[in-house]
């Protein structure tokens, strides 16, 4: 089993502090230079266990996170989290989220952190097994089955689920593939397979260990 089972009534919670803490000694730019509204150049990290992508600037300083879930797009920041909604039609949510952070920064309004401190702080995956849901999904029948349901498809798909539990069909779920090293955020829904057909073989970025070998070893991908 990857899943422990939820014992009823619950509290949920968030999963971790949702605010990025900035050491004493560093300083927003605008505090020195008040009135530059110039954007900084900035690029998108690669998504922690969590799922939430860091946007940095500069010297590797971490302006804010970035995540989705149930199709709005936040972000965590020093001043704690918010929700930006759904990205416009086209537009990837990760693309509106770092531009928001952006301007934020520019305006002085945020701060950075070392991604280096960033890193250190992230959990590391679970040596046991996973709880059933995610801590931001309520506990109730509808979750629970669905939960369920989808653990059985992760292990006859030769998936492992590394941290949370279930976080819905269509949220960020980082995963470990067990036919090679790849881990990383996919969707549910994807891994299933969409309207009637089957899901594909390539799994994940990099092809895994090849088509051929993927539909060979699991019968699901057939």
């Amino acid at each position: 089993m990857t899943t422990q089972l939820l014992e009823r009534p619950m509290t949920v919670t968030d999963d971790e502090p949702g605010k990025l803490t900035v050491p004493a000694q560093l300083e927003h730019p605008a505090a020195c230079a008040e009135g530059t509204t110039a954007l900084p150049t900035y690029r998108v990290g690669a998504p922690d266990i969590h799922c939430r992508y860091p946007v940095i600037v500069g010297d590797d300083q971490v302006i804010g996170r970035a995540y989705r879930w149930h199709r709005d797009w936040l972000v965590l920041t020093t001043s704690g989290e918010r929700n930006l909604r759904r990205p416009p039609k086209g537009t990837p949510g990760t693309d509106m989220a770092a531009a928001h952070l952006a301007k934020e920064y520019a305006a002085g309004r945020i701060g950075a952190v070392p991604l280096d401190q960033v890193l250190a702080e992230a959990p590391t995956p679970l040596c046991g097994p996973v709880p059933l849901l995610h801590p931001r999904m309520p506990v109730n029948d509808r979750n629970i089955e669905s939960a369920q349901t989808a653990f059985a498809g992760l292990a006859a798909h030769h998936w492992r689920a590394v941290l949370t539990g279930f976080p819905g069909s269509d949220n960020h779920w980082y995963l470990s593939c067990e036919l090679c090293p790849w881990e990383g955020p996919k969707f549910w829904s994807h891994l299933r397979g969409r309207n009637g057909q089957a899901p594909s073989a390539r799994r994940h970025k990099g092809g895994c260990i090849g088509e051929d070998k993927v539909r060979r070893l699991i019968p699901a991908y057939h």
